[in-house]
């Protein structure tokens, strides 16, 4: 039963206490009786603010690293990053956006910067961190909702819904990717214990992008054949694949009351090859392959302190939190860790070695403030 159909039924039963026993009985009621207005629902019935500033230990941007003084190639990237999010429920369903700012160390430089330290020719040069813009929104409308029902509901299965998602990113490094990411699926919503939930969603995923790897000219030999070994303004029309997002809450109620603060989440997403990086027609095979492989983005677990209710009392609850979480993101961006020579890779001949670049294994902590 909705909110407005609850408030009218409360509204009748209220008005059927003054229908008349007798023509008698009615003389002694009040001449006129004004019923209270029926407040009206508002079109979002959740609407959740915040803004978050975190830390990132160990990143990594594919095919930027330095050369550690024992010869080895180092890819970590420490980042700061500021994010804002929003999350509203309405009649239908559910909308979530955020926006990211990432600013990198110097081992992740700004152009004209190709590595640390290093310029397209080669001279030394000594560039900033570079900055990069991300963006997301996932939607999603209920089939419970929609239709009226309560059939999508059976068990721990809460809802399923239609999901639609789109993403954007851009960073003032060399490379200037240009991404532009859109999704739709289905979500399977479940229930957890403590007001939890576990939502699975399979998603087909199309993706394009502009950089300056694929453009002609930039890395390839002169002679390069526009659409067979590279592209000639580098734009990146993948092919579209599937995917499959899930993410997950949960309170620790389980605990004592007196350290009852804690709750644990956690996403991943799993995104399909999606055609080669270089939108070439016979990429080459080995380390030098740019075929792109089925990309990991997650992170597995994230511990979050509800530190406005420990320390105001629960009408403060999420207030103020804090957390720490795992991060692993395994071919970052679809590119193969075991080959992308120049990118994942580098080395001559048959002597190849990572670059560390393109998988990130790492910590992150970060506070958060709901307003």
């Amino acid at each position: 039963m909705s909110y407005r159909t609850k408030a009218i039924a409360a509204a009748m039963l209220s008005l059927a206490s003054f229908v008349p026993m007798s023509f008698a009985s009615a003389a002694d009621l009040p001449v006129k009786v004004k019923a209270k207005p029926i407040p009206d629902v508002p079109f979002f019935l959740v609407i959740d603010d915040r803004v978050t500033f975190s830390y990132i230990g160990k990143g990594t941007d594919p095919g930027v690293w330095s050369v550690r003084p024992n010869g080895t190639n180092n890819g970590d990237t420490a980042k700061s990053v500021y994010s804002f999010t929003h999350f509203d429920v309405w009649a239908y369903g559910t909308n979530f956006f955020s926006v990211n700012l990432f600013k990198s160390d110097h081992n992740d430089p700004a152009g004209p910067c190709i590595n640390a330290g290093v310029l397209p020719s080669g001279v030394a040069a000594s560039c900033s961190g570079a900055t990069e813009f991300f963006g997301l929104l996932r939607s999603t409308y209920g089939w419970n909702e929609i239709f009226n029902t309560k059939a999508f509901s059976y068990g721990p299965l809460h809802n399923i819904s239609f999901e639609i998602g789109a993403e954007g990113e851009t960073e003032n490094n060399y490379f200037a990717p240009n991404k532009r990411a859109f999704e739709a699926g289905l979500q399977f919503a479940f229930d957890l214990p403590y007001k939890g939930y576990f939502n699975v969603a399979p998603l087909a995923y199309k993706e394009l992008n502009r950089n300056s790897f694929s453009q002609c000219g930039s890395f390839t030999a002169a002679g390069a054949v526009p659409g067979v070994n590279c592209n000639l303004d580098g734009e990146v029309k993948f092919n579209t694949t599937w995917a499959v997002e899930i993410n997950y809450y949960m309170d620790l109620g389980f605990l004592p009351e007196s350290i009852n603060y804690f709750a644990i989440s956690g996403r991943a997403g799993w995104y399909g090859p999606k055609g080669d990086d270089a939108h070439l027609v016979n990429p080459l095979g080995g380390v030098q392959s740019t075929a792109t492989k089925t990309e990991l983005n997650s992170e597995p677990i994230r511990l979050t302190f509800d530190a406005s209710k420990a320390f105001w009392g629960p009408k403060y609850a999420q207030f103020v939190t804090t957390w720490v979480s795992y991060r692993y993101w395994q071919n970052k961006f679809g590119l193969d860790h075991n080959a992308e020579l120049g990118v994942c890779n580098t080395g001559t001949a048959l002597v190849y070695q990572s670059t560390h670049s393109c998988t990130e294994s790492s910590y992150q902590a970060g506070v958060t403030v709901k307003f």
